[in-house]
């Protein structure tokens, strides 16, 4: 069966590059590579969240590549010309005002319901979004989705494409409950379409659950994650979402729950990656954190002093030393509450 974007884009004959999107992980940044039209109005350009991975968090975020207004001056500033005058390069501001500028254009001649102009306010909110102007990403992706349900209907694939896109938006200016009216809405006609082990429709799941677990359903949260693990294929999704459903468990007071999801997931990365790789030591400190919140204090010293002493003799990375870092001290803590201060205070 084709994905659900390559299906959308055959049938609204768009083209674009389907990135794929790892589950709900520690730092979600997203990175996109859309067409940015300039004077003039292509396509509606399929967003493309970046991938995550390790430990559990918030996901992602829509803007790709943020470009400040001192980054823009420094730009203007170390502009050199030789010989003769050269075209200044443009920057994220320049090229947003030129969509700016499309956009009114075709609204003064076309009106705000044409396709046209519909495609241009698409555009011009993702180039806020990757600016890092989300309020701003987040009205224009509003208008575009109202003119767009209204012109070509609620099913329509460009339709669609822009509902993602307001989603994402909504995530990234901290709203997850607006964002998860959207994903409820596109998880349902994806289930519809294309059955619940789309892995389009299971990307639509995960993205549901993270909201409702950020806006603070975690009983929904829970129920989504756990049927997202049941219709994923990947070995390497299904380690990311039980990651996810470990942290909604955990916010809700199941930590024995949360635990045996980090277990699984630790032992199948300690076979897929080894135990000295980051992914791995990161969630090995969780399941270790887990047990501390789930007052096994001599478990949590257990499992810190293993990752603790894994990640010394794997130190070479940065990021693994200052994950060791923070091991030393959630060992010590460990050690503390059970009542091992001769062996916290070494750490310390």
């Amino acid at each position: 069966m084709l994905s659900f974007w390559r299906a959308l884009l055959r049938e609204a004959g768009l083209t674009g590059a389907a990135r794929t999107r790892s589950a709900d992980t520690t730092v979600p940044s997203r990175e996109e590579q859309p067409v940015e039209p300039v004077e003039q109005v292509t396509e509606v350009p399929v967003p493309s969240p970046a991938p995550v991975g390790g430990a559990p968090t918030e996901p992602l975020s829509l803007p790709q590549e943020r470009e400040s207004l001192s980054q823009e001056r420094e730009e203007a500033a170390t502009r050199t010309v030789t010989g003769t005058a050269q075209a200044p390069v443009p920057t994220a501001g320049m090229r947003a005002a030129s969509l700016e500028r499309t956009l009114r254009s075709l609204v003064e001649r076309l009106g705000t319901e044409h396709p046209d102009t519909i495609t241009a306010r698409n555009n011009l909110a993702t180039k806020y979004a990757q600016m890092g102007r989300r309020q701003a990403a987040v009205q224009q992706f509003e208008l575009t989705l109202a003119e767009a349900v209204a012109v070509f209907g609620e099913e329509h694939p460009r339709t669609e494409i822009i509902r993602e896109n307001l989603a994402w938006a909504y995530e990234d200016a901290g709203r997850p409950a607006d964002a998860a009216g959207q994903w409820e809405m596109l998880l349902r006609e994806r289930e519809r379409q294309f059955g619940s082990s789309d892995e389009d429709t299971v990307e639509a799941r995960m993205r549901l659950a993270v909201c409702y677990r950020r806006s603070g359903r975690l009983d929904a949260a829970v129920a989504h994650y756990e049927r997202a693990i049941e219709d994923v294929a990947s070995t390497q999704r299904r380690e990311e979402l039980r990651l996810g459903l470990s942290a909604a468990q955990s916010m809700s007071g199941r930590y024995e729950d949360a635990i045996a999801q980090l277990r699984m997931v630790l032992a199948g990365r300690r076979r897929r990656l080894g135990k000295g790789h980051l992914d791995t030591l990161t969630v090995h400190h969780r399941l270790g954190r887990a047990y501390t919140q789930a007052g096994r204090p001599d478990d949590a010293a257990e499992v810190l002093r293993d990752a603790y002493r894994v990640a010394l003799n794997s130190s070479g990375d940065p990021e693994v030393r200052r994950l060791t870092l923070r091991l030393r001290r959630d060992l010590a803590g460990a050690y503390n509450a059970a009542g091992r201060h001769r062996e916290a205070s070494a750490l310390l």
